[in-house]
């Protein structure tokens, strides 16, 4: 069962009655051929569950009745993960697909000290656009009622001083402190993963000073696309060993 994603002022519950337009459209129209009277399931991306009678196909756009609706509890657990932007388009996407399915809140893509790709403002709009759809059937997939929100990207600097997370961490390579004694539950937690080349030393110490914990990942260097999934995963995995599994 797929899940499909309407925006909220397209979803009309005294009417009972929404449309689906855009790429979820053509997904449901063109690529799955759903024909009227057939189910689906749709969620406005913020928690809302709803059951779906297909009752018109237009054109651009389809009409639905709504047979029912839930609202999923929002996730105890929030993991976002500022990555740096990296100079393989290809690897960075990889990371979005990937850490979508584990169940992420937040993507900040990051420029760093040696951050080798950044896109000028009108490029970078544009790539948040493919982002955003990448992001879009990965949580269509993984049928994640909650999706993860990708912002604009923001310096290193920005970043640290971003606000509202209770754990914030900057894994390093050369980092000694152990994951052993770390928890995740029931907050809103924050990575930091460096591009090609890592943080510098002055990085490093920057975050610290700006509360930031430094840890280590292991001694294998990974690399900067499997970090971020693999802090990812390390939540996940820990919520799961609490028995926390609906934490997306």
């Amino acid at each position: 069962m797929e899940l499909f994603y309407a925006l909220r002022p397209n979803i009309d519950l005294k009417g009972k009655r929404l449309i689906l337009d855009g790429d979820e459209f053509h997904h449901l129209v063109r690529v799955l051929r759903k024909k009227t009277g057939d189910r689906i399931h749709v969620t406005d991306g913020c928690g809302l569950h709803l059951d779906v009678l297909v009752a018109a196909i237009g054109k651009h756009a389809l009409e639905g009745d709504i047979l029912s609706e839930r609202t999923e509890p929002s996730p105890r657990t929030k993991v976002t993960v500022a990555l740096s932007l990296l100079k393989s388009p290809q690897r960075f996407e990889f990371f979005l697909e990937k850490a979508t399915e584990l169940g992420i809140s937040g993507i900040i893509p990051m420029i760093t000290a040696r951050t080798v790709a950044q896109p000028a403002e009108e490029r970078a709009a544009k790539k948040l656009v493919r982002w955003r759809n990448i992001v879009l059937s990965a949580a269509r997939q993984s049928r994640r009622c909650y999706l993860p929100h990708i912002s604009e990207p923001l310096s290193f600097v920005a970043v640290t001083a971003l606000e509202g997370f209770e754990s914030r961490f900057i894994p390093y390579e050369l980092s000694s402190q152990p994951l052993s004694d770390r928890t995740f539950s029931g907050g809103n937690v924050l990575f930091l993963i460096g591009g090609e080349g890592g943080f510098t030393t002055e990085e490093v110490r920057e975050a610290q000073a700006a509360g930031f914990a430094e840890i280590s990942f292991g001694r294998s260097t990974l690399r900067a696309e499997t970090a971020a999934i693999f802090a990812v995963s390390l939540v996940r995995a820990r919520l799961l060993e609490q028995s926390e599994e609906e934490w997306f």
